[in-house]
């Protein structure tokens, strides 16, 4: 279940999702004898939704790339508590372990918000593993903060030939991805007004979304009016960056969904100023969507050649040693301050595993050329 506290990170570094428009911005209003495919010059009072998205989100005055930063608007396990990036330290000891202690280490953050992370990971990763051998990437479209510590790379690509651990923690939600409508004659795309949020019915989906929708957004004969968001996008970002290691693993951490249970109506959705609203591609706030996990999962899993794994968050974070156990009430008669903070410690990792909230988000391990037995099992 998405809300509020379960929300960050941006698009796709140095990648124009523009270009693989399924969508052209012609309204069922308008004459339909134009070839579909053809070039167009979008209305800015219509724009497909994908693109609307790229340009509310990633623009020049974009919703991640300029202002405060994500964590202005909402709360996502990063912010909840020291407890998640804890777990995540706890990750980056066994791709380090599987991979014979290489003399360089990468902990890459594809949409890493204000570099919140691999600040929090950086001290005591570099401690443990070793500075020298450590490598920190923030991959983010805005500005390097100017707080941000010195050992952390801040890039807008992701790079190239990475030893170590990819990190994506609600990074794909945010890419953006067209809408579509199913209609009495199929699949329809979805058109927005960037300024209102208003939606029209447009052309028939490209035979690649059609294809996609097809195998991944099952809907029945009578389902007329469902709404169905097309990952395909998504699928093509994941594999692209699962493209990018040499050795090690992939974890992208994100709500979602699987093919047996698609949302009939969509779950496109808005945040701003810390409260979900109706998703207006404007720019002021965020749009996403929840992510087709298994239709990802597929696609890294045909780069990577090897098998993926895919767990709850509540799942992996117990299979990590975060079970939100309460303290014994013997520390409160031995040390009162102790149990204190013993049970505030609790008390967020019960908010990082609660099923109807941030425990209910997906974990998507792809290991790339290495055996990562030891991590959490499928």
């Amino acid at each position: 279940m998405k809300t509020f506290t379960g929300r960050l990170k941006g698009g796709i570094p140095g990648h124009d999702t523009t270009r693989r428009s399924g969508c052209s911005a012609t309204c069922s209003a308008l004459p339909r004898g134009s070839p579909y495919g053809r070039r167009v010059t979008f209305p800015e009072d219509r724009l497909p939704w994908r693109v609307a998205m790229d340009r509310a989100l990633y623009g020049p005055d974009g919703f991640f790339v300029a202002g405060a930063g994500p964590a202005a608007h909402f709360r996502t396990s990063v912010h909840a508590s020291p407890v998640f990036a804890a777990a995540l330290l706890a990750v980056v000891h066994q791709v380090d372990a599987a991979l014979g202690h290489p003399a360089r280490l990468d902990v890459v953050d594809v949409g890493a918000g204000r570099g919140e992370l691999l600040s929090a990971l950086g001290v005591s990763a570099g401690c443990a593993l070793g500075a020298r051998r450590l490598r920190l990437t923030a991959v983010e479209r805005a500005a390097r903060p100017a707080d941000l510590p010195e050992e952390i790379n801040w890039v807008d690509e992701i790079p190239d030939a990475i030893t170590g651990l990819l990190l994506a923690t609600e990074w794909l939600d945010n890419v953006p991805l067209d809408v579509a409508v199913q209609s009495d004659d199929g699949w329809r795309c979805l058109l927005v007004d960037p300024a209102t949020g208003e939606e029209s019915v447009g052309d028939p989906v490209s035979p690649v979304d059609e294809e996609w929708l097809d195998r991944w957004w099952p809907t029945t004969p009578a389902a007329s009016g469902a709404r169905a968001e097309i990952g395909r996008t998504r699928d093509e970002a994941w594999a692209e960056a699962v493209a990018k290691i040499d050795r090690g693993l992939a974890l992208t951490v994100d709500y979602g969904h699987l093919r047996d249970s698609r949302p009939v109506d969509g779950t496109l959705t808005g945040y701003r100023g810390g409260r979900q609203v109706p998703p207006v591609p404007d720019g002021s706030g965020d749009v996403t969507a929840h992510v087709a996990v298994d239709s990802v999962a597929s696609a890294g899993e045909r780069v990577a050649r090897c098998a993926y794994r895919l767990v709850s968050q509540r799942a992996a974070l117990r299979a990590l040693g975060a079970d939100g156990g309460r303290p014994p009430l013997s520390l409160a008669a031995s040390d009162p301050a102790g149990y204190v903070r013993a049970l505030a410690a609790a008390s967020t990792v019960a908010e990082l595993t609660d099923p109807a909230g941030l425990g209910g988000h997906w974990w998507l391990l792809q290991p790339v050329d290495v055996a990562l037995d030891s991590l959490m099992a499928r």
